[in-house]
């Protein structure tokens, strides 16, 4: 996973309250269209901590997301807090990739990333089942991985738990 990190403050670890989704969506809203001209789509955005916040922006394209891309956004957006000011006292800006075993979050995602290889988590008779391997196949409501020895297994999708891709080793 890339990451360029801005050293203004310090990560407290504890998930901010509720209250903080009105400032996420404020946030949301002041960095979409930058992020938008610069080429990204915002893959997540979260507040974390209460007295010096960590502010952790995941960015994503199709053709992946490098180190500098990383640094780039990262001034962009330090540069359009210090402007709009939204976030009272110091925070930490943390901008990275969703990296090489991101989680699977949508159809689309799925689609994407069809011929690489996947982690699937899901229910199966009652039970859970987690199978590895090479997406071969994605529909509507189904996923179907190739497994190493060569079978296929077809995954409904209503059925996962959690998907993220693999590493090909």
């Amino acid at each position: 996973m890339e990451t360029a990190r801005s050293a203004i403050g310090s990560y407290t670890g504890l998930e901010v309250n509720t209250e903080s989704a009105a400032t996420v969506e404020r946030l949301r809203g002041l960095f979409l269209p930058t992020l938008t001209f610069l080429g990204f789509e915002l893959y997540d955005l979260k507040l974390l901590g209460q007295h010096s916040p960590l502010l952790r922006v995941t960015i994503d394209r199709p053709q992946g997301v490098s180190l500098d891309d990383c640094e780039r956004v990262s001034h962009s957006l330090g540069a359009l807090l210090d402007q709009a000011d939204p976030l009272p006292g110091r925070y930490t800006l943390e901008v990275s990739s969703p990296g090489a075993e991101r989680p699977l979050r949508s159809l689309e995602e799925y689609r994407r990333f069809l011929g690489r290889r996947a982690n699937i988590s899901y229910r199966v008779d009652g039970g859970h089942r987690v199978a590895e391997g090479r997406m071969v196949g994605v529909s509507d409501d189904r996923v179907e991985l190739q497994l190493r020895d060569a079978q296929t297994v077809s995954i409904p999708l209503a059925d996962v738990e959690a998907a993220r891709l693999a590493v090909d080793l």
